[in-house]
């Protein structure tokens, strides 16, 4: 046996590891700690780390410095950017106001002429060379550009509002 060491040191530790130091120990294990120093600072140490142990992991863990920092600045710029946005916003509102109003005026105003414009269309642009004899016989040609210019009319507004969107 060693000055520094005890025999039943190791019977001690093992208590203390499993959590089971003084309830499952053996009466002459515990009159063995209280006559040995060795053991009794052992025990002493031992359940001082581990209330110390207890008592801070009961406390809130704390997000790193550079993460708290990282979102801060991340609301700070949304923030800019939905103040810069409002009057953009604001404005492209203004816009699609005044252009529906517009178009409405101008239907009102000329309405029965944008018809006959429309039905004309198709023989302006001389689009009979792409439509079968059949349907450029017919009123029914002015059937096809009009679907064909609203479907080209809203691709077009969707894809001005997915790019604006991503800016």
């Amino acid at each position: 046996m060693s000055p520094f060491s005890c025999v039943r040191e190791r019977e001690v530790t093992e208590l203390l590891d499993q959590g089971y130091w003084p309830e499952a120990c053996p009466a002459d294990l515990r009159a063995h700690v209280e006559s040995c120093r060795m053991c009794a600072d052992l025990v002493a140490v031992t359940t001082a780390f581990q209330e110390a142990r207890q008592q801070t992991m009961q406390l809130p863990r704390l997000e790193s410095p550079g993460a708290i920092w990282w979102r801060a600045q991340l609301r700070r710029r949304n923030r800019a950017i939905e103040r810069v946005g409002r009057p953009i916003l604001g404005a492209q509102i203004f816009a699609l106001v005044i252009s529906v109003v517009v178009a409405a005026a101008v239907l009102a105003w000329r309405g029965s002429s944008l018809k006959a414009w429309f039905v004309d269309l198709p023989r302006a642009l001389h689009l009979a060379a792409l439509v079968p004899a059949a349907l450029s016989q017919s009123s029914g040609m002015a059937s096809i550009v009009l679907p064909v210019l609203a479907t080209v009319a809203l691709l077009s507004g969707v894809v001005v509002y997915l790019a604006t969107e991503k800016q």
